[in-house]
């Protein structure tokens, strides 16, 4: 029997939910995330924190999924932060400029790069 695209795991303390996610969100997987996230917020979660460690690959279909439930949390005071992002979505992030959005927090390792002259330097 062939494995599960996306599996979401979801952990709750008072107002605030942590969603881990294992697999692949795509066009196919995207309507599990979205159920997840509308049932976060019907449950009276507002702050929502997503463990994206063990996701291999994040398209556009699962941006799009993110910035509806941000909008959605953000509208009733709460907040949606993602972490660990795999290196597809943060490149998706850093296309449309929406990591601001997403609160994305860097993955492990990352460093932030400072632009540099190049050049002689005398």
């Amino acid at each position: 029997m062939p494995q599960p695209q996306l599996t979401v795991h979801r952990h709750d303390r008072r107002t605030r939910a942590l969603l881990t996610l294992t697999g692949e969100i795509d066009l196919v997987s995207a309507p599990l995330l979205r159920v997840s996230l509308e049932q976060c917020l019907r449950d009276g979660l507002r702050d929502i924190d997503i463990d994206l460690t063990q996701v291999t690959f994040c398209d556009c279909s699962g941006l799009n999924e993110f910035l509806l439930a941000a909008q959605r949390t953000t509208a009733v005071g709460g907040a949606l932060r993602l972490h660990h992002p795999p290196p597809t979505l943060v490149r998706i992030l850093d296309i449309t400029g929406t990591s601001v959005t997403l609160a994305a927090v860097p993955p492990h390792g990352s460093v932030q790069l400072v632009p540099v002259l190049s050049g002689d330097a005398r």
